[in-house]
């Protein structure tokens, strides 16, 4: 990648949760974008975007919704999905998705996982 700072966007319908995590990002050298849901991501446009953080439960699509339709038009774009739920009641739908991450989650681990999957995609992998 030749951006400098790589962009990561942000769904989730938790204004307070958006806020954290773009400061988290921001703070470790990322561009971070925030959507309060799927729909204002999706008008808003994918390019640029090299990986997305989404919430699983939220009003009209879902974070497994996102992912689908995501991973039609940029399979290659890493997705990682955050959820407050103590199951994942959906294993199958997430074998595609990079990483999931149960609120409140570990911000060094969620940074660890976006810079090995920056990391992976420079390398090809």
């Amino acid at each position: 990648m030749s951006k400098q700072r790589p962009d990561v966007a942000v769904v989730d319908d938790d204004p307070r949760l958006l806020e954290s995590l773009q400061e988290l990002l921001e703070s470790a050298g990322y561009a971070a974008h925030s959507f309060s849901s799927a729909r204002s991501l999706l008008v808003s446009g994918l390019s640029g975007i090299d990986v997305l953080i989404t919430d699983i439960g939220m009003p009209g699509m879902d974070g497994f919704e996102l992912h689908d339709l995501v991973k039609k038009a940029r399979p290659e774009l890493p997705v990682f999905l955050i959820t407050g739920r103590h199951e994942i009641a959906d294993q199958d739908r997430a074998q595609s998705i990079r990483g999931f991450f149960r609120k409140p989650f570990d911000a060094q681990a969620l940074l660890a996982a976006v810079g090995d999957a920056l990391h992976d995609r420079e390398n090809g992998g």
